[in-house]
């Protein structure tokens, strides 16, 4: 059985406390801390344990021959080079994670391609920028659309 502990975060910087505080020794702000329960699972436990809801479910590693394929429906991008890569386009609700190196032109790359597909309603989340700055190369790119949400945040829970 896995082990609970009680532990306080702050919501605006992600700072952790054994305690509650009324104001964080991070990010100055007061008020911020709520409680959250950790679980601590024995390192000795097969398979992976994750949350859903109120509900603990667990998952084990299956082997790559066990995969039953399905179809999966995808939506072309207008970057044709980019949906190839993408195995045909994007698989609505997928989640898709870019890197690469500092300035080579990744946010510039998404922020585009969001614009150009005004549409579909996007969710552009971005853990180093703020709502201005994406605005302003939204701008600067010369395309707005009233379908793509904006969401800034650094604390991945």
């Amino acid at each position: 059985m896995a082990k609970q502990k009680t532990i306080f975060v702050c919501q605006s910087c992600g700072n952790t406390s054994a305690k509650w505080l009324g104001k964080c020794p991070s990010c100055q702000e007061w008020n911020t801390f709520q409680e959250e329960i950790q679980n601590n699972e024995p390192a000795n436990q097969k398979g992976s344990l994750f949350t859903r809801g109120n509900k603990i479910e667990k998952k084990e590693a299956k082997l790559l021959k066990d995969i039953e394929l399905n179809e999966q429906r995808r939506f072309p991008l207008k970057d044709i080079e980019l949906s190839r890569v993408l195995g045909g386009g994007i698989v609505p609700g997928s989640l898709i994670l870019f890197g690469g190196q500092p300035g080579i032109g990744k946010s510039t790359l998404l922020l585009q391609i969001s614009l150009q597909h005004a549409y579909y309603k996007t969710l552009y989340i971005s853990g180093e920028e703020s709502e201005e700055q994406i605005k302003l190369r939204a701008e600067r790119i010369g395309s707005n659309h009233n379908n793509l949400l904006v969401l800034t945040e650094n604390n991945i829970e």
